[in-house]
């Protein structure tokens, strides 16, 4: 491993590291308005929400790293503090890097990306009316990290009005995950289609797991089962009783006839098979026989 101290690393060098390695990020898509009403519209994506109760989004244009100078949006959120963050799904994901392009001041993102202006309810910038979920925002803060290139700029947006499509909302009013078809920001020209990568993991048990320490030896030192193997079987309030796990063995016996003179290595396999299925249960019964 390489060991780095940031201080002995070009801005450059630094930024496209953390880019690299922190990532893939969400992308906030931003329309603002300058003090002459004309519109801007850039993606960013240091990016996030950071609270519900207020509904508080953040994200930071960035000081260039290559001559120091700020971006429009910055300078319009200074001004009038108000902007629309608009998602990224994939069917816009080459217009928004178009808008990317910087053209010069007074030049309109959304002609020049082809995208369509739709007026706001609330605030004075537009939403992009192709974009699946648009978050209408007021400018609570703008806290500046610094003032040399690459330092950010953290733009506080309070959501005071939300409008999502219904062709990413399921029956009960949940977001659809597989419809709204992210996209996410990684390092160089890198992205991600979020919904290609898409998989569950069960939520930690409010009644408390067993945790990995409370595990057989053999099992916490196995050297067949993963760290995440590891972390699904350790997410279960109780082990199995001898019962149910002997009702186990004599169910799967006419498939594999030998498992009861099995090695804790040919069980952790198997083991395995069971879990990559998401069957915790099974995995534990033949882990405990």
């Amino acid at each position: 491993m390489i060991s780095l101290d940031p201080k002995d690393l070009s801005t450059g060098r630094l930024h496209g590291h953390l880019l690299s390695t922190v990532a893939p990020r969400p992308i906030a898509f931003a329309s603002t308005i300058d003090e002459e009403g004309r519109p801007n519209l850039s993606p960013f994506s240091f990016f996030n929400v950071f609270s519900a109760n207020p509904p508080v989004m953040i994200f930071s244009p960035a000081r260039r790293v290559r001559d120091n100078t700020t971006k429009h949006t910055l300078e319009n959120v200074e001004s009038i503090k108000e902007v629309v963050i608009n998602v990224v799904n994939y069917d816009i994901v080459h217009q928004m890097s178009l808008s990317s392009t910087e053209y010069p001041e007074g030049v309109n993102e959304f002609e020049k990306a082809g995208l369509t202006m739709l007026e706001s309810d609330v605030v004075k910038p537009f939403r992009v009316a192709e974009s699946p979920v648009q978050f209408e925002c007021k400018v609570n803060d703008v806290v500046k990290l610094g003032t040399e290139g690459g330092a950010g700029n953290l733009v506080i947006c309070e959501v005071v009005k939300l409008h999502i499509s219904k062709d990413v909302m399921n029956d009960d009013e949940t977001i659809n995950q597989e419809k709204l078809d992210l996209v996410a920001r990684a390092g160089g020209s890198y992205y991600s289609r979020a919904k290609a990568g898409f998989f569950e993991i069960p939520k930690p048990l409010r009644t408390l797991g067993i945790g990995v320490d409370n595990m057989p030896e053999h099992v916490k030192d196995s050297m067949i089962l993963t760290g995440n193997d590891l972390g699904m079987l350790g997410n279960v309030e109780a082990l199995p009783n001898q019962k149910d796990i002997d009702a186990f063995i004599d169910d799967v016996s006419e498939r594999y006839p030998d498992i009861k003179a099995m090695s804790h290595r040919e069980k952790h396999k198997i083991a395995r098979n069971f879990l990559s299925y998401g069957d915790v249960e099974s995995a534990w019964k033949l882990l405990l026989s």
